[in-house]
């Protein structure tokens, strides 16, 4: 049975209201937003055995059509690395140690490894992106825990592509790897879908971030932003769909309680009415590519 997410995830309030309510795919997702922060969040959403269950059987034939990798998401995450790695680069002159949470066929980890020459190791929980990536010669294990337990040394890079939004306890698991695999000096590369202008709603989404949830979620979780974008790489040259963010441990940690966002809704309906305009008169910049 589905669970009723009755605290938020980001301030701890238990003061939320209904925000959307759709199908997606077939399977009816509800989202609320706290009254206290802001946050957007699932619920009710699958239980911690359901999603595992979900993600091992479900979910790529959901999003993808196939259990296996296909020629159309080999080509986003190609896309999709060459976009991260421009963005890194002139603040990351090297790379040591490469960890990419959620590899997937480990496409990401294989040009940072082109480019910095460091060591790579993934974590990827589905099972044929996981032995594709292995059979490339990457390092990947089935989730942290495993890593952890295989006594890997700490990382100077950390990246989470698409990945923070499906987890359950994001200020949680980001302080976990803060303190636990991230090296002191080392940076944390994250993107995922911006709710002013991604559909956000999937089943799979347990939370739809905004610019300022993010930023708010990262420092709750004892980082501090180096560099901030919007954009739409490598769908889109109009829309910024995705918020990409390259972080560091903060020196001190800022204990200020959670800043609220007011107006999400209207933020909400104004980048999605703007989206369908833009796409209608400039359909080809709109949407460059699929996926």
């Amino acid at each position: 049975m589905p669970e009723d997410v009755t605290t938020c995830a980001l301030c701890g309030s238990t003061r939320s209201a209904p925000f959307d309510r759709r199908a997606f795919r077939g399977r009816p997702v509800t989202n609320r937003i706290c009254l206290n922060c802001g946050l957007v969040y699932q619920s009710p959403r699958m239980t911690a055995s359901e999603a595992d269950a979900f993600y091992a059987e479900e979910y790529r034939l959901l999003q993808e059509g196939s259990a296996g990798p296909t020629a159309r998401n080999v080509t986003v995450q190609k896309a999709r690395a060459e976009s991260l790695a421009e963005f890194v680069q002139p603040l990351l002159p090297s790379v040591s140690r490469h960890l990419d949470i959620g590899c997937s066929l480990g496409i990401l980890l294989r040009h940072f490894r082109e480019k910095y020459q460091g060591q790579a190791v993934g974590v990827e929980p589905g099972e044929a992106h996981r032995i594709q990536a292995q059979k490339e010669g990457l390092n990947v294990y089935a989730s942290l825990e495993e890593l952890e337990k295989a006594c890997e040394e700490r990382f100077d890079l950390v990246s989470m592509s698409h990945v923070l939004e499906h987890l359950p306890d994001p200020v949680g698991y980001l302080a976990h790897l803060r303190t636990a695999i991230l090296s002191p000096d080392g940076r944390l590369l994250l993107e995922v879908p911006n709710l002013y202008a991604h559909d956000s709603f999937e089943v799979a989404h347990l939370f739809a971030f905004s610019p300022h949830t993010l930023t708010e979620t990262l420092r709750r979780s004892g980082f501090e932003v180096v560099k901030f974008e919007q954009h739409g790489r490598p769908n889109s040259a109009l829309f910024p769909l995705y918020l990409t963010i390259l972080c560091r441990p903060a020196a001190q940690p800022d204990l200020a309680p959670v800043r609220p966002e007011r107006g999400v809704a209207r933020k909400r309906r104004i980048g999605m009415l703007w989206r369908r305009v833009l796409s209608r008169l400039f359909p080809h910049r709109a949407w460059q590519m699929q996926g």
